[in-house]
């Protein structure tokens, strides 16, 4: 067996105070490299999550710009004693730090989300954010993407390492399942996610072909009353999340961009087919459509609506998520990762 690896995991978010995916992953990674036996410490801006396992360095910051003044205050650091430093943003201005390995996930591609972001404002935020992706890919040891299609637009990195989602936790449970239908619908009333687009389709299109359908959102940002049919659940507990996933018939996340796209591997390991609009994440996590419904944004609530009264295709489904959804389970990616972090000593 070989030793335990003292690593230093570097992300601006984590699940404390952040909706962001990545702190999610930062979290679930972090937790089961020290289950490892691992010496693991998370370096974020965020506070600790509570009851975390790993050990956390609180980079705290205040005032506009800190996502870009975070990465300076990590230069300051002295991380000489450390096996193994693994970004998963914000080290483009780190190279030539003294340990024997750099390691950088791209969670997505924020060129490409700048393609579909509103506002110029944004839109220039996000073209900075891909120059610094740019700058970190060549500063690392060794990067890796979380999904193919965020390769394209570093054609100089060329491993995939997806996200990980652990499927002992998310599992499914036909005891479970609602009685009437239920869509589930992770994410953010507002923005990319799409949830306020969801629920009006919702209203309009699946409630008059099933009126006993629900909604649910877990959302932090949608309005206490979104509307007939529509349930809102707000911020979860993860044994909450577990729980919803088990009582839904469908999941739904019509986001415009996904790097990956952490809930529908959640979902499919639950054993709860999914609909999505054709993002590159969407994609990837369904192995093209195989293993779930992908629908242009217009066609949502159709596709909810036929997927609801279909309960033949809903098991079809079911099967072929749970069968893609091991390719992504947090033991297997876990494993590239510490393969990853020995090989690019």
């Amino acid at each position: 067996m070989s030793a335990p690896l003292r690593i230093a995991m570097i992300s601006y978010y984590l699940p404390s105070t952040s909706k962001m995916g990545i702190g999610y992953q930062v979290h679930e990674l972090a937790t089961e490299l020290t289950r490892r036996g691992h010496d693991v410490t998370v370096f974020s801006d965020c506070p600790a999550v509570d009851g975390a396992a790993y050990q956390h360095h609180h980079v705290r910051m205040t005032g506009s710009l800190r996502t870009f003044r975070f990465a300076l205050a990590l230069r300051r650091l002295d991380l000489s004693g450390y096996d193994v430093i693994h970004a998963h943003g914000d080290d483009y201005w780190m190279w030539r730090r003294r340990v024997p390995s750099h390691v950088r996930t791209l969670h997505g591609s924020c060129f490409e989300e700048a393609r579909t972001i509103r506002g110029v404002k944004e839109k220039a935020r996000m073209v900075a954010l891909g120059l610094s992706e740019v700058l970190a890919s060549v500063v690392a040891d060794r990067t890796v993407a979380v999904s193919p299609d965020t390769l394209r637009w570093y054609p100089w990195v060329r491993e995939v390492v997806p996200n990980g989602v652990d499927v002992g936790r998310f599992h499914p449970s036909a005891a479970a399942r609602s009685a009437h239908p239920v869509v589930l619908f992770v994410g953010t009333w507002s923005g990319r996610k799409r949830g306020e687009v969801l629920a009006r389709q919702f209203q309009e299109t699946v409630l008059p072909q099933h009126p006993d359908a629900e909604l649910w959102m877990v959302s932090r940002d949608a309005p206490a009353d979104a509307g007939p049919g529509v349930r809102v659940l707000g911020a979860v507990s993860h044994a909450e999340l577990t729980a919803a996933f088990q009582k839904a018939w469908v999941f739904c996340l019509p986001s415009d961009y996904e790097g990956f796209g952490i809930p529908y591997v959640e979902a499919m390991a639950s054993g709860v087919p999914v609909v999505a609009t054709p993002n590159p994440g969407a994609r990837y996590v369904s192995d093209g459509g195989r293993a779930a419904v992908l629908a242009p944004l217009e066609d949502i609530g159709a596709a909810l609506a036929q997927l609801l009264g279909d309960v033949a295709r809903r098991d079809e489904l079911a099967a072929a998520g749970l069968a893609r959804a091991e390719t992504f389970s947090l033991r297997r990616v876990v494993d590239r990762y510490e393969e990853l972090y020995r090989r690019a000593r």
